[in-house]
């Protein structure tokens, strides 16, 4: 940060004060914890010699405190450099029709709910409403910290059983949706489009009707043609906008994509997207005829499924990024 020439090319200069920073964050924290633990040893050893259970009951909670900030830095050590980037995820409606369609939503509201406690801005860049009640898909970019690294734990098929609302006679459905997770483009030169690579094609918004429906073509619809790759924006009412969101998400796919071509020691993420149905799932999410929430990959399982409903995803993602 020294150099005088930082600041002749301002983009590599805005990505080194943000490297920096994280560096600083880290090592605050590091700190931060160290002298929490010595204080913590050394009251502990007080109340030990004074006998003072009230005193002990308080430094219990703190030393839980103190665990789950270790927790936090044991599970960003374990991230590649480039997780900590920005991401993009897509939540599509699978088997189960309406009911599917409603669990859609729940979902997308699970990882709002989630990036908002962890404090990370969202924008819902696409929305598409199902027919009767929840959403056909949806598409969100999420900023922070080490969000794509968190996130791509989620990425894959999530089934919900319950009593369905949408059945008159009170029956027991099955639903499914899936979940899609990619990485953020940060440099523009970073993924290049070329324009006789895309086929556009504009649409009516769809919605369920009244004031709110374009009359015009306003949504946009974009093919990669080299990769067969397809992205929809209709959110915003602009054209214009729609087309650069769209692009947006296509540059974040065809990363993802590079990325995984890149790392042949994983699955290839077209190869991962199996049928939004039976056998394809990573989680379940039971509510009828008891509550239980398990994740097939690594067996952690808990009753609270409301709680996690309701964004409580840490124990599930740092469970599966610790083991994989």
């Amino acid at each position: 940060m020294a150099r005088p020439d930082l600041w002749q090319d301002p983009g590599r200069a805005q990505e080194t004060l943000k490297e920096e920073a994280r560096i600083r964050r880290e090592l605050e924290t590091l700190t931060q914890l160290e002298s929490e633990f010595e204080e913590i040893k050394l009251l502990i050893h007080l109340a030990e010699e004074e006998n003072d259970l009230t005193e002990g009951e308080a430094l219990a909670l703190r030393l839980g405190q103190v665990r789950t900030q270790i927790a936090e830095v044991e599970l960003a050590r374990i991230l590649d450099p480039e997780d900590n980037r920005n991401a993009i995820f897509t939540v599509n409606a699978g088997a189960g029709g309406t009911d599917a369609q409603d669990w859609a939503e729940m979902l997308l509201r699970m990882y709002l709910r989630w990036a908002e406690r962890r404090g990370f801005k969202t924008e819902l860049l696409d929305r598409t409403p199902g027919e009767e009640a929840g959403i056909k898909s949806a598409t969100v970019a999420v900023t922070g910290e080490n969000v794509y690294g968190l996130m791509k734990a989620e990425m894959g098929v999530h089934r919900l059983v319950r009593l369905s609302p949408f059945d008159f006679n009170e029956r027991r459905h099955t639903s499914f949706a899936a979940v899609f997770v990619y990485p953020e483009v940060q440099d523009e030169q970073e993924i290049v489009v070329e324009e006789k690579d895309l086929r556009v094609e504009t649409f009516r918004a769809g919605g369920h009707g009244g004031q709110n429906v374009n009359k015009v073509s306003s949504a946009v619809r974009i093919y990669h043609l080299p990769t067969g790759i397809v992205v929809t924006c209709q959110n915003e009412r602009s054209q214009h906008q729609n087309r650069i969101i769209a692009l947006r998400i296509l540059k974040s796919r065809l990363l993802e994509q590079k990325r995984e071509a890149e790392q042949v020691e994983k699955d290839k993420l077209y190869q991962k997207q199996k049928s939004i149905a039976w056998g394809s799932q990573i989680r379940s999410y039971i509510l009828h005829p008891y509550h239980l929430v398990k994740d097939h990959r690594t067996d952690w399982e808990t009753s609270a499924a409301d709680k996690v409903l309701d964004g409580d995803l840490d124990g599930l993602i740092r469970d599966y990024l610790l083991k994989h």
